[in-house]
């Protein structure tokens, strides 16, 4: 049935936020919960919280939100703890945290005073975990009252005055009674329940546990289906509590109960990464044994899977070549190499295809078509993944390009596509992985791609557009200064009075940049995608013409809501003045500081460094993370839903590295500097490569109010003052792994390999990152020396646990591209190794890192936040360039 605007825009979703929306659509894939913050989880964490060493029990949940975490659980609650001091403590931490607190919070505890107390210093909208009934419905409604209140959403646990629910009857009884005190009695939302329903063990030897896994399931989807919006969500390690010790065992039992709960409902929960198995590669014997005690098919259910499971405890598991499919037909055969990603045979499938077709064309617009859109299901299922994807789309096209003459041939016509979208990274911007990324799946999903590249001029891109009567533009970004592409872009697309949807993507933008600078600007669609499994339903919906018109209405008031509630909320922060924020800077003690001289003052070059110096580097969690894999290396590998995948990528990902390495396929290079340096004023660094021949650095300063005793910080802080009358010192650097990057992906993408372009540009990346990790443990042992003692891991390296540190322009600390230009002089980084800006600033080539060392012990990374015009103002005069002018170059960070 056709779905009205009205329609579509009465539908609720639950919305949490951080510093960043986390919005719960039915199409969302399940909602990861991580639980390292949790005393009760985790022994480290409690460990520390015992301590008071709040600093590191920071980096737990800093690591938690890199490894994928999609929310934060923390919980306080041990009897040696207070715990209502050390949640607001470290709840404030975390606010403090940008890049921890742009997820939201579940704050969790048994006592409601705990709970309270949270809830009155986190921000954005969180999660309470949890209130129920079995104290009675007065302390229930009182508590709900007050959650709502605060703004919050909740988990309602299944338990009342008789106790926890542990059967299916007693489950959906307290959860429709919950759900109507709340909804009718206290007007809660209901897009804001959570119903926790219990997961208790199955297989105990217990009569009374055999349904424990079917009640779940299916209460599960009596709430989906009875009680409107609401969530489910609960701990999945529960479940196989009988088979501790056995975890060949367990991970299957995990993957068979949260498969059938994913497709009951249940759309969030914890679940332990390292003890999950990839549901269709169970093998068959233990997923019969398994299924029968989840649905309690046999009365021996629990024997049979008892002992069955003596015979795999300790058995690693056997992989062999399958080439069984082979024997399948011929429409079988070509949709399983797709899938898999295999394209050993598909030229002989497609010319047996052909042979049978009255026409070349109809093997793409069937039997190819046919299993990609088996790929697209499986993707937007969550039972296929990015990579798998990307190795479905080489097979394709290596499909297509094998038909294309004979369809030239007969000329029997075009292949008919979904809809035609263009796709550029914009003027001065040289990174385009992502968007590479999103023009694949969308490719997969029978789009025609018009890839212009990087740095592309919008004039460009409007006349391409133009001739090539594209449905939708997709712009892409990285750096600050292509927010303002972007945003120049929409301008010229209404003043040209283009109808085409504009998507908006890449690591600098955000929704809420895109609702409050760019939709304005564009009176037809615009939309923010931040990951491409999203694309392709957004796309869908723009094109679709039983639907586009009330989705786009739907969206256009979306941003409308979103871009008002932003802007009202950037009114309630209180900044301090320039002035006021300098009299409160940090204050180091010069006469009792440590400041170590270089052991070699001055520039140094490295030409075709060594590669494989670097492998013990690499930093694999983002790299998987491009791949829209998440989870933290090396628990990645092992993660019950993207585990098999993670591995297969991981594996793939080394022999790639291993030839680039052994056949030096990408040169790397590297310039640094060791200078005397003063800070000359409050946010000023002077730096003398001679005495006749200075430089200086200018920094920002953070102008948010801070609690009293925090300082308002800038980088020139860690710098000694002339005042001092004591030397110091700073270095700066630039290193670059992609030399050989554009020459070896043109090679991938000339023989239809996407896969390996982008495995090779994600690789490159994660070099130039390990290169300056290595570099800059060198500076700090040797070339400076203030660390010589030093013996860390990579993992402490990671965590960033060394002394000093190296921000870099364009980052939190200091997001002004502009300071780039200075270390180019400084160092004569064209020059020297050959690494160029673009206009915009971006480094080339993309795989190029750059940046600041600072070796004052009290020097440490912080984030700027958000700042007045009377700083950028003054910054402006002290670079010497117009107000509007730095204004575009600090946009992100000025407060409206």
């Amino acid at each position: 049935m056709k779905e009205t605007s009205e329609k579509i825009a009465q539908k609720r979703y639950l919305k949490l936020s951080g510093l960043e929306p986390l919005v719960v659509t039915p199409e969302s894939n399940f909602i990861n919960v991580g639980e390292r913050t949790n005393v009760a989880g985790s022994r480290k964490f409690l460990r520390l919280i015992k301590e008071g060493n709040f600093e590191e029990a920071l980096s737990i949940a800093r690591h938690q939100v890199e490894g994928g975490a999609q929310i934060i659980d923390i919980n306080m609650d041990d009897g040696l703890i207070d715990g209502k001091e050390a949640m607001v403590k470290f709840l404030n931490l975390v606010i403090a945290e940008p890049d921890i607190s742009r997820v939201p919070i579940m704050i969790d505890s048994s006592k409601w005073e705990i709970i309270e107390a949270g809830l009155q210093v986190v921000q954005g909208k969180c999660v309470v975990n949890s209130i129920s009934l079995k104290e009675g419905e007065a302390a229930f409604k009182h508590q709900a009252k007050l959650i709502k209140r605060y703004g919050a959403a909740v988990i309602v646990m299944a338990f009342d005055e008789e106790g926890q629910a542990d059967t299916y009857e007693r489950r959906i009884e307290i959860a429709k009674r919950s759900y109507d005190i709340l909804v009718n009695d206290v007007h809660f939302a209901p897009e804001d329940i959570i119903f926790d329903l219990n997961i208790f063990p199955v297989a105990t030897g217990m009569d009374e546990h055999r349904k424990n896994a079917i009640d779940f399931i299916e209460a599960t989807r009596w709430v989906r289906q009875n009680l409107p919006y609401c969530s489910v969500s609960g701990g999945v390690s529960n479940v196989s509590f009988s088979f501790r010790g056995n975890n060949s065992v367990r991970e299957a039992m995990h993957s068979v109960f949260l498969y059938h709960a994913i497709q009951a409902g249940m759309n969030m929960g914890i679940v332990n990464p390292t003890m999950l198995e990839v549901y269709d590669d169970i093998p068959k014997d233990l997923l019969t044994y398994v299924e029968d005690v989840m649905f309690d098919r046999r009365d021996d259910a629990t024997e049979r899977l008892l002992e069955f499971a003596e015979t795999v405890v300790g058995t690693a598991k056997e992989k062999t070549v399958d080439l069984s499919w082979r024997e399948e037909p011929l429409q079988n055969r070509i949709t399983r190499a797709l899938v898999k990603g295999i394209d050993a045979y598909i030229i002989e499938d497609v010319e047996e295809a052909r042979l049978e077709a009255k026409q070349p064309i109809e093997v793409i617009e069937g039997h190819l078509m046919i299993g990609m859109n088996v790929v697209g299901d499986l993707f937007g299922s969550g039972k296929m993944f990015l990579p798998q994807v990307v190795k479905s789309a080489r097979v394709m096209k290596k499909a297509v390009a094998y038909l294309l003459p004979f369809i030239e041939a007969e000329k029997d016509g075009v292949v008919s596509f979904n809809g035609k979208i263009l796709m550029a990274t914009v003027k001065g911007d040289v990174h385009d992985i992502g968007k590479n990324i999103v023009g694949v799946v969308l490719a997969c999903n029978n789009y025609e791609i018009i890839d212009l590249g990087v740095m592309v001029a919008p004039e460009k891109i409007i006349a391409e557009a133009k001739a090539n009567q594209v449905d939708v533009i997709g712009l892409s970004g990285l750096i600050t200064p292509s927010l303002d592409e972007m945003v120049y872009l929409a301008k010229e697309m209404e003043r040209q009075e283009f109808s085409v949807p504009l998507l908006i993507g890449g690591a600098t933008t955000s929704k809420a940049h895109t609702a409050v600078k760019i939709d304005p600007q564009y009176k037809n669609a615009v939309v923010h995608v931040n990951d491409a499994s999203r694309a392709v339903t957004i796309v869908g919906d723009l094109l679709q013409k039983e639907t586009a018109t009330a989705f786009k209405a739907n969206l256009k008031n979306e941003y409308d809501v979103f871009r008002n509630n932003f802007l009202k909320r950037q009114t309630v922060k209180e900044f301090l003045s320039i002035k006021a924020a300098r009299k409160n800077k940090l204050q180091i003690d010069w006469t009792a500081s440590e400041i170590t001289k270089p052991n070699m003052l001055g520039i140094q070059v490295l030409e075709n460094f060594d590669l494989a110096l670097l492998k013990d580097y690499i930093d694999w969690t983002p790299f998987f993370r491009s791949w829209e894999l998440h989870g933290k290396y090396p628990a990645i590998l092992t993660d019950e839903v993207v585990g098999e995948q993670a591995s297969e990528l991981f594996k793939e990902a080394l022999v790639m590295l291993d030839t680039i390495i052994s056949e030096k396929l990408l040169t790397a290079r590297a310039v640094f500097g060791l200078f005397e340096a003063n800070a000359i004023t409050d946010d000023d660094i002077e730096v003398k490569l001679s005495e006749e021949k200075t430089f200086v650095f200018r920094t920002l300063r953070q102008q948010s109010k801070k609690a009293d005793g925090r300082p308002n910080i800038a980088l020139a802080d860690f710098i000694a003052p002339t005042t001092s009358e004591k030397k110091d010192y700073i270095g700066c650097f630039c290193v670059s792994t992609g030399f050989g990057t554009d020459e070896l992906t043109q090679k991938f993408e000339k023989n239809l390999d996407d896969y390996n372009s982008i495995l090779v540009k994600a690789l490159a990346d994660r070099l130039a990152e390990a290169f300056a990790e290595y570099l800059h443990k060198q500076v700090r042992t040797k070339h400076w020396g203030y660390a010589h003692n030093e013996n860390l891991s990579n993992e402490d390296l990671i965590a960033e646990s060394y002394k000093g540190i190296r921000p870099a322009p364009g980052y939190p600390a200091c997001p002004d591209h502009l300071e780039k230009e200075t270390i180019w002089k400084l160092l004569e980084v064209e020059k020297r190794i050959g690494v160029t800006l673009t206009e915009s600033l971006a480094m080339w080539p993309a795989a190029s890192v750059s940046g600041y060392y600072f070796g004052n012990p009290e020097a440490r990374y912080f984030g700027l936040g958000k700042i007045k015009e009377d700083q950028v103002e003054d910054f402006a005069t002290r670079k010497n360039i117009t107000f509007e002018t730095a204004k575009r170059w600090l946009q992100t960070n000025i407060a409206d």
